[in-house]
């Protein structure tokens, strides 16, 4: 009972109840799934590149700080998608899941269920599944090698056809794989305004090309 009355629980559900009524209203041709890296879209961050690229193609941010692969599939199941029919559902999610005693494979398969329920759900729409976007200061932090790790497994999903995958990750880095190219926070996690312009730039060609 204490869980379900906390505020984060009520917060994560306020949020999930008006994206189910956004998607009701229809009208979504570009959907994006994911935690606050997706999130930050609308914050002051993202919220500029957000309505020079994607507002114009009828987009919807479906995504919720904090979320893991279990939280955002619960929400697709649970009717963020339905009644709409987007071209293309953007989908990153995964980076709240790695925590010690959690194994990369167990990661991977949660990513690989929330790309069936979307393809289940929304047959005729193409997945663009994203890359867990690098993590930490130094390249050879263990927890870089993880997401190097899982990213390996999720490519697998690319199936050419209804399923593409990209991995931006580089992008974000400088020539060192060091944080010094100013694309994250200081937590090393979240994107700045300049590691949004990246993702943006990064994704824009692949994105073209499934929204025809």
């Amino acid at each position: 009972k204490g869980a379900e009355n906390s505020p984060v629980r009520a917060e994560f559900l306020k949020r999930h109840e008006e994206f189910c009524k956004i998607a009701k209203a229809g009208g979504i041709d570009l959907l994006f799934l994911g935690d606050s890296i997706t999130d930050g879209w609308r914050g002051k961050r993202g919220k500029e590149l957000w309505d020079q690229h994607y507002a114009p193609l009828h987009a919807a941010n479906f995504g919720i700080g904090g979320d893991s692969t279990q939280h955002l599939l619960w929400r697709i199941q649970n009717g963020e998608l339905e009644g709409i029919h987007p071209k293309v559902v953007v989908i990153m999610i995964g980076t709240n899941n790695i925590w010690p005693g959690v194994e990369d494979e167990a990661i991977a398969h949660g990513i690989e269920a929330n790309v069936k329920t979307v393809r289940e759900k929304l047959p005729d729409s193409k997945v663009l599944l994203l890359g867990i976007f690098p993590r930490q200061e130094k390249p050879d932090d263990p927890i870089r090698a993880r997401v190097t790790n899982i990213n390996s497994m999720i490519a697998k999903f690319d199936d050419g056809k209804h399923v593409r995958y990209l991995d931006i990750g580089d992008k974000l880095m400088g020539p060192d794989k060091t944080n010094s190219k100013g694309a994250l926070l200081l937590d090393y996690l979240h994107l700045t305004a300049d590691g949004y312009k990246i993702w943006a730039d990064s994704m824009q060609g692949t994105l073209d090309e499934l929204m025809k």
